[in-house]
């Protein structure tokens, strides 16, 4: 049964408004040694198409046209050849460590301000305000070429953007109710919401194995949250929600933004769709953050005030847990557009790792060894699935080419 998308994404503002309001209750005064509010310390969680990118068919138009470039590249004879390869591995490679280190420095960032003014969904809003206002910027001085969307464009990313919203403001919430490493343990299950919605809601579905693969990936996260010491229901519900949004947002990408040629408009590199998602993000967050938090924001900025720091320093520091936000999910698809996606399925489990092990770090929040033991087989189990899903993906488009191949002879005989 196909489940309509109204449905669902009615349901889904029932579940920010739900935790907003329970969020809002369960709010304390932040005290001084919450945060140390260093501009230098700079960092970031989750990502807008932050998280763990799903295989989305905009991924892999952005995919053909980044291998397309490396086999322009690697054709190129010689000596030249040789040196352009190592200037582009060199490219990746930095793609990657930014990647990591602005993924790091945002969600490090992004939890002390939240422990500071406990508004996720204000400070979210904020956050795709600060990427929405970079790349007007940068359009408007014309550093980039602008883009231009079509009815059907705008509809595409409309739509793109509320499950983009949708996923974010959830993240936001379930990391300002509990530690950044329990949020990312639970958001490992995020290739589980996105195998069932592709069934479920679109009909779409994939070989057994590329399932028993999830097997690990649901026992693992099950087994490191039963005894989690910083266990809480608000931020796995909301990490579970956010899950779901970001696995719908996947496959409305894919087909949603698989228009070909001009369909959607002119000048939609991967970045500047990215920047246009963001803009109607953060649209679609207006009203949210109003009905969820409302003028509780100005009471909670002045305690921050009183508490630990002065407005200037609050202002500076949501600034750049905003500009991290965005800039980590613009490197991101930078990196996706030229390496091949098992390249970047390993990259991505590790990029969770990092973000696990430097928020226990700077944080202080002792985990279990029976969560981290879980919490290797659930992120092992992610790596397993996304390379499993990857090989049986080649296998299916290998059989289409043979049979588009076949048919082809069979024409030319006739």
């Amino acid at each position: 049964m196909i489940v309509p998308t109204k449905l669902v994404k009615g349901g889904i503002l029932a579940v920010l408004l739900i935790g907003a309001s329970s969020a809002v209750s369960a709010k304390t005064a932040p005290t001084t040694s919450s945060l140390a509010l260093k501009p230098a310390l700079a960092t970031r969680p989750s990502s807008a198409l932050s998280s763990v990118p799903s295989t989305t068919e905009l991924d892999d138009v952005i995919r053909r046209e980044g291998l397309a470039r490396s086999v322009v590249e690697k054709t190129r004879g010689g000596d030249d050849g040789e040196e352009v390869s190592l200037v582009v591995r060199l490219k990746i490679l930095s793609y990657f460590a930014l990647w990591y280190i602005l993924n790091i420095v945002y969600n490090i960032l992004n939890k002390k301000y939240l422990n500071v003014i406990p508004a996720p969904l204000t400070v979210g809003s904020l956050q795709f305000l600060v990427g929405s206002l970079y790349s007007i910027f940068l359009w408007t001085t014309k550093l980039r070429a602008a883009p231009v969307l079509t009815g059907k464009g705008k509809k595409a990313v409309n739509s793109v953007g509320f499950y983009h919203m949708s996923g974010q403001e959830l993240s936001m919430m379930s990391l300002g109710a509990g530690p950044v490493s329990f949020t990312h343990i639970v958001k490992a299950l995020e290739p589980f919401f996105s195998a069932m919605v592709s069934g479920i809601v679109f009909g779409k579905w994939m070989h057994p194995n590329v399932y028993a693969t999830l097997v690990p990936v649901v026992g693992g996260v099950a087994y490191a949250c039963l005894k989690e010491r910083s266990f809480s229901w608000l931020a796995f519900w909301t990490a579970m929600g956010s899950n779901l949004a970001f696995a719908l947002r996947a496959v409305v990408s894919k087909s949603a933004l698989s228009a070909s040629g001009g369909e959607l408009g002119e000048n939609l590199t991967s970045v500047n769709l990215f920047g246009v998602v963001t803009i109607y993000a953060f649209i679609q967050s207006i009203p949210l953050f109003l009905l969820g938090e409302g003028l509780s924001f100005i009471d909670l900025w002045k305690k921050a005030l009183l508490a630990s720091s002065t407005q200037l320093d609050l202002v500076r520091g949501l600034v750049l847990s905003g500009l991290f936000h965005y800039l980590n999910n613009e490197v991101m698809y930078l990196a996706l557009s030229n390496v091949h996606p098992v390249t970047l399925a390993v990259g991505n489990t590790m990029k969770r790792v990092f973000i696990v092990v430097a928020s226990v770090l700077v944080f202080q929040n002792p985990i279990t060894v029976q969560s981290a033991i879980g919490s290797v087989i659930g992120i092992g189990g992610v790596l397993l699935y996304s390379l499993t899903k990857q090989h049986y993906e080649e296998l299916e488009k290998k059989r289409l080419e043979e049979e588009a191949a076949a048919a082809g002879v069979k024409r030319g005989r006739r």
